[in-house]
């Protein structure tokens, strides 16, 4: 199947055409007829499977068919994203697949001057992508009309909520006009997303691209237990040992995050931390270093990884694990991507085995409990594994080596590409129960 077979106008074609794309992804196949019909739609679908375009590419001829609504100033179309990054991304892609059509996209999010926001929707836009938080803002002193919108988009459905957005979605949604086209976007299906998707799709078009809650299947999963004040270490010999270009690393809090990095840096291994302390220049300043290669280890919190668009991605690994297990699955999808191999390490201190056992049970899968490096535990040391643990790590066996000391010919043709992340066990529950008190940060 080509694009051309899914009923899009030439325009959208050519632009798609110019990005290099010929075949769409599974999620395209199914989201973009499903979207050009009017109907409502539910999508399971993680980072990745070029869900952005699933829905903006027939937004884009909607609203191009839309003539009677063609120039005025309030957006017809309206994406909601948990987060900065991800406002920035899709916005971006919504830009690029118009470039032959008179539309205009404009994103808002937090953690900038609002006045230059508020100039440029007096401009007027047909596409407006926001951070929940910064469109309240905006809405409160009457700067955007939100009463025009025939399609709304949730993306990331699951981070919002579980980010604490869910009071500000239900104050959007009582801002939209009663009559319009939902589309909503979430990686896992948690009771909150499904009762969600009841209260707000009619009669949604079901799609699933890959399995309920499971990660990428390329994706090489394995994990290390260790006390905490040795997981530093352990991370700079799998660095250097298996000479990793590119890797994204997982920390629970913006502190720990910050700690890392200097840690890094003072092992000589280029880092840079991103999360929402962090001013949006700094934020995508380090990420551009880091897709060009002039970072190794990108530290991230949960809240700013998500929406981080990085392509073949080699390595992710959990320096802390997260206490909600499907933020796992987030974190670790970010590599395996697009039919490349990734890997996924997890390193496991004595208060985390809970986590990782609910993550287990999520995956109805065993995750590898390799042997710890003799480096990483100082003589004498009381830590030993349990009988259990040791009956995984000998099941492990040669696959352990293989994946440490042995193997590094193995991880630097890898290049590198693995994970999606979850950096914020603790940060995730402040937002989660806090409401709207985290919104500033993260969005």
């Amino acid at each position: 199947m080509n694009f051309s077979d899914l009923g899009l106008m030439p325009e959208l074609l050519r632009a798609v055409a110019d990005k290099g794309y010929d075949t769409p992804s599974p999620i395209q196949r199914e989201a973009i007829p499903a979207v050009l019909a009017g109907r409502d739609v539910l999508a399971g679908a993680q980072t990745g499977t070029g869900k952005t375009a699933g829905f903006v590419l027939p937004i884009l001829q909607r609203l191009s068919a839309d003539t009677a609504g063609a120039g005025q100033a309030a957006p017809r179309a309206l994406v909601l994203t948990p987060t900065r990054e991800l406002t920035a991304q899709v916005a971006d892609s919504a830009r690029a697949y118009a470039k032959h059509l008179k539309l205009r996209t404009y994103q808002v999010f937090g953690g900038v001057n609002i006045n230059p926001q508020i100039s440029a929707l007096r401009q007027g836009c047909d596409i407006l992508v926001a951070t929940p938080g910064r469109l309240l803002d905006l809405a409160q002193q009457r700067c955007v009309d939100l009463s025009k919108v025939q399609v709304f988009v949730l993306d990331e459905a699951d981070r919002m909520l579980d980010m604490g957005f869910i009071a500000d979605i239900r104050r959007v949604i009582k801002l939209l006009p009663g009559k319009r086209q939902n589309l909503l976007f979430s990686a896992t299906y948690s009771d909150d997303i499904r009762g969600l998707a009841e209260r707000l799709l009619h009669d949604p078009q079901t799609i699933q691209v890959a399995p309920r809650n499971a990660p990428i299947e390329l994706v090489e999963q394995r994990a290390y237990r260790l006390p905490k004040e040795h997981k530093r270490h352990l991370l700079v010999h799998l660095i250097r040992e298996g000479n990793w270009q590119q890797v994204l690393v997982f920390t629970r809090t913006k502190h720990g995050a910050n700690r890392l990095t200097q840690q890094l840096e003072g092992a000589g291994i280029r880092a840079a931390a991103i999360h929402g302390n962090k001013s949006q220049g700094a934020r995508v300043k380090a990420l551009e270093m880091f897709k060009r290669g002039q970072i190794i280890a990108l530290v991230a919190t949960e809240v700013a990884a998500r929406g981080l668009d990085i392509k073949e991605l080699p390595q992710v690994v959990n320096y802390e694990l997260p206490n909600v297990p499907e933020d796992y699955v987030h974190r670790i999808g970010r590599t395996g991507r697009a039919g490349a191999a990734g890997e996924a390490v997890s390193l496991v201190a004595s208060d985390e085995a809970q986590y990782l056992r609910d993550i287990e049970r999520l995956l109805r899968k065993t995750i590898p409990v390799l042997p710890t490096p003799a480096f990483a535990i100082p003589e004498g040391s009381a830590h030993e594994p349990s009988g259990a643990d040791r009956g995984r790590q000998e099941h492990a066996g040669a696959r352990g080596h293989r994946g440490h000391s042995g193997g590094h010919g193995q991880h630097a043709s890898r290049g590198g590409a693995h994970g999606r992340h979850h950096g914020g066990g603790q940060q995730t529950n402040r937002h989660r129960h806090g409401g709207q008190g985290g919104r500033g940060g993260a969005a």
